[in-house]
C-alpha cells in the first residue's frame, strides 16, 4: 500500500477511527508519557518500520521519523485510541510533524518529521536514562494547560 498523506494544515483526518492504529517511535512509546497525556496506556505492540529511522533532533530530547534507505525504526503500535485521545496526541506533536499512513507490518498512521535532523539516531534507552522523568513532568504541565 502506498503512503497516504494528510493535507498540509490538516492533522487528524476525519476518517481516522478507533480501529486505526498509531505507530510511535519516540517518547510516545513510554507508558508514563501516555498516561500523562491521555490518562491511560493503550496496548503497546512492538513494531518496526523498514526504510525509516528515528533521528535525533538538534536541541530536542525527542526524535523525528525520517526516510532512511536500509534503515528500520523500532517502536510500538498503539490501538484503540478514541477521538479525544487522537486529538490530544495530535495537539501534543510539533507543527514540523506530518501525519502519514505507513506499513509497520500492517497499516498504521505515524508522525513523520519534516524539518532538520541530526546525523545520529535517537535511542529510547538513552532518553529513558537521561530525560524521561523530566519529560513526563513537562507532559503533565502541558496537559494541565490544554
Amino acid at each position: 500500500m502506498d503512503e497516504v498523506y494528510v493535507r498540509p494544515g490538516q492533522r487528524i483526518d476525519r476518517s481516522i477511527t478507533r480501529a486505526d492504529r498509531l505507530f510511535v517511535y519516540g517518547t510516545l512509546q513510554f507508558p508514563e508519557v501516555l498516561i500523562e497525556l491521555i490518562g491511560r496506556c493503550p496496548e503497546l505492540v512492538a513494531a518496526e518500520l523498514a526504510g525509516w529511522r528515528a533521528a535525533a533532533l538538534p536541541g530536542r530530547v525527542y526524535p523525528g521519523l525520517v526516510p532512511a534507505a536500509g534503515g528500520a525504526a523500532r517502536g510500538v503500535v498503539l490501538s484503540g485510541l478514541d477521538a479525544g485521545e487522537w486529538a490530544v496526541l495530535d495537539a501534543f506533536e510539533d507543527d514540523e510533524y506530518e501525519l502519514r499512513r505507513v506499513r509497520p507490518g500492517a497499516v498504521a498512521w505515524t508522525y513523520v518529521w519534516t524539518s532538520v535532523v541530526a546525523p545520529e539516531d535517537w535511542y529510547a534507552e538513552r532518553f529513558a536514562a537521561e530525560h524521561l522523568g523530566e519529560f513526563v513532568d513537562r507532559c503533565a504541565e502541558w496537559r494541565r494547560l490544554l
